[in-house]
């Protein structure tokens, strides 16, 4: 006899189903376990057993507005924040090659790096964020799904509107290589697939600070965000970021001010990049949305994390506002671009203590190299000068020379005092534009394979370096006139503790020049324990920076 087949229970038909979304099949299982709940207590009887006449209805209160600030700033601000999205249209493959620069939005930094973009750092490891979180659905690029073009990438930010014409600020990052760009208002209505916004104007971008101005039509005034001044930010402060993260919007997240002035990026454009970090949830689609202090008033463009999970479990940055305002305002100008001062001069970003005691001085900026026919040339400053003040104002380092010079407009003269051999000493010379002053840099220079014996004297001993004479070659390469070249550095060393790098060129030592081995040796010889010791050095892979300073306390 054929054995009946049993029909499959509920569960056992819902597992065919696994296209089933997880909501429906939640709902399906409540709704069975609940029948089957019902039909057991139906056959006992006993809920008719359970006298409930002294239970009361519950009722609902009526609504009560809390003291709350959080809610009332994002009531105030929601209808300023809007949403970006942009497509970048599929090019030929040939448009196309070659090493893309990283693309924050924000900003992924990897544990252990640094934040550095790719184009001058070979760090593997650093996320492109604009592919992993910006590109496509599901955060992947290619085709938008929507009846774009194959392989075209679209990309989702933020951003507030500052004029009520229609004036919005948000990212670079966020609209950069965008060949259409649309904005939603919050109040917009949604049309569904394909309606991506209102179409959007590029005004101006600055990649230095990766802030950029786009425009929309506005035959109506639109509601603006009210800026504030960064520099009364403080750690501890509360502040709230808006935006659109995963494309859900008018999103807020709190948090405080965890920190200010700080640094993730290496290299030049890092000096117009000083963040105020906070723990503020910041998430993919955040970029270009406010940061905003209790008053309500944007202290800041939300830019990047630094996270090991790609999410926002990590700190966020975000460029102070009084930067957003500078940087606005001169890209609504006639130029629609940010033009900085310039004076031709490179410089360490810090100094040992003891370089300072030797070179004389507290607080200040030891030139490392000077460009050719650069303002500072012409004024007469040299490698080794140590500047002190700026029309009279004491300089406390080189952020601090970096942002006075840079917000000074192209032609206008400056003021310098500085220390030449501890001697003070004063010149005046014309502020260059930045722009052109790098693009004329001369950027050859390279290490050369020539080679003589290296020196591995009582003197050289004593510091823990072997070296050689610089080669004429790789002299000349490097614009220096001698020198000795470091050819290794022995482990636990002095030069080891003071991280004197091997193959790079000593020039001075303790500002006594340096042209060969004998002059090495003399100087050398003359130290003793407990002296502080300055290494004036060059890199022959990177003239471009010209010299360092390297110091240390000889043991």
């Amino acid at each position: 006899m054929e054995t009946p087949t049993q029909k499959p229970g509920l569960v056992e038909r819902l597992r065919g189903h696994r296209l089933t979304t997880t909501f429906v099949l939640l709902g399906t299982l409540s709704v069975g376990i609940l029948a089957g709940s019902v039909l057991t207590h139906g056959v006992s009887g006993k809920e008719q057993a359970v006298d409930s006449s002294d239970a009361r209805p519950l009722t609902v209160p009526d609504p009560v507005i809390l003291s709350n600030g959080f809610s009332k700033i994002a009531k105030a601000v929601g209808p300023a924040v809007v949403n970006i999205n942009t497509e970048e249209l599929a090019k030929p493959a040939a448009t196309k090659k070659g090493k893309r620069g990283l693309q924050r939005g924000p900003l992924v930094v990897p544990p252990g790096g640094d934040g550095s973009d790719d184009s001058q750092s070979p760090n593997d490891n650093m996320q492109d964020f604009f592919n992993h979180f910006f590109g496509g659905q599901g955060g992947q690029g290619g085709d938008d799904g929507d009846g774009g073009d194959q392989g075209s990438r679209r990309a989702l930010g933020s951003g507030f509107i500052v004029d009520s014409r229609g004036y919005i600020i948000t990212n670079n990052h966020v609209v950069d290589k965008a060949d259409k760009i649309y904005v939603k208002l919050s109040t917009d209505p949604d049309g569904g697939p394909g309606d991506n916004g209102r179409p959007a104007k590029l005004i101006g971008v600055d990649k230095d600070t990766d802030i950029a101005v786009i425009k929309i039509d506005a035959p109506e005034p639109l509601p603006t965000i009210k800026l504030g001044n960064s520099d009364g930010a403080q750690v501890g402060d509360w502040v709230l970021a808006v935006g659109s993260p995963f494309a859900l919007a008018k999103t807020v997240t709190a948090g405080i001010v965890s920190a200010k002035n700080r640094t993730i990026e290496g290299g030049q454009q890092s000096q117009f990049q000083r963040f105020i970090q906070t723990d503020a949830a910041i998430n993919p689609g955040n970029s270009g949305g406010p940061l905003l202090n209790m008053n309500g008033e944007v202290i800041g463009i939300n830019t990047a994390i630094y996270t090991q999970s790609s999410g926002y479990q990590g700190v966020g940055f975000a460029m102070p506002s009084n930067t957003v305002v500078d940087v606005y305002n001169q890209l609504i100008g006639s130029n629609h671009k940010v033009t900085r001062g310039w004076i031709g001069i490179a410089f360490q970003p810090t100094v040992s203590s003891a370089t300072a005691r030797v070179y004389g001085f507290k607080t200040g900026v030891v030139v490392s190299s000077v460009d050719p026919n650069g303002p500072a040339e012409k004024a007469d400053l040299q490698t080794s000068d140590v500047i002190t003040t700026i029309d009279g104002r004491q300089i406390k380092n080189g952020d601090d020379l970096v942002a006075d010079i840079s917000s000074r407009h192209p032609g206008t003269q400056v003021k310098i005092g500085y220390l030449r051999g501890g001697k003070a000493m004063t010149t005046v010379l014309t502020v260059g534009d930045r722009d052109k002053g790098l693009a004329a840099r001369d950027k050859s220079g390279a290490a050369d394979d020539e080679s003589n014996t290296p020196d591995d004297t009582a003197s050289a001993a004593k510091i823990g370096v072997t070296i050689r004479n610089v080669p004429p070659a790789l002299a000349s390469k490097m614009g220096i006139k001698g020198g000795v070249q470091i050819m290794s550095v022995k482990p636990g060393s002095f030069a080891d503790s003071i991280a004197l790098p091997p193959t790079w060129v000593i020039t001075e030592i303790n500002k006594k020049p340096v042209s060969n081995d004998q002059d090495f040796k003399a100087i050398v010889s003359g130290l003793k324990p407990g002296d502080d010791v300055v290494f004036v050095v060059h890199s022959p892979q990177d003239t471009q920076h010209g010299s360092s300073f390297i110091g240390g306390t000889l043991p």
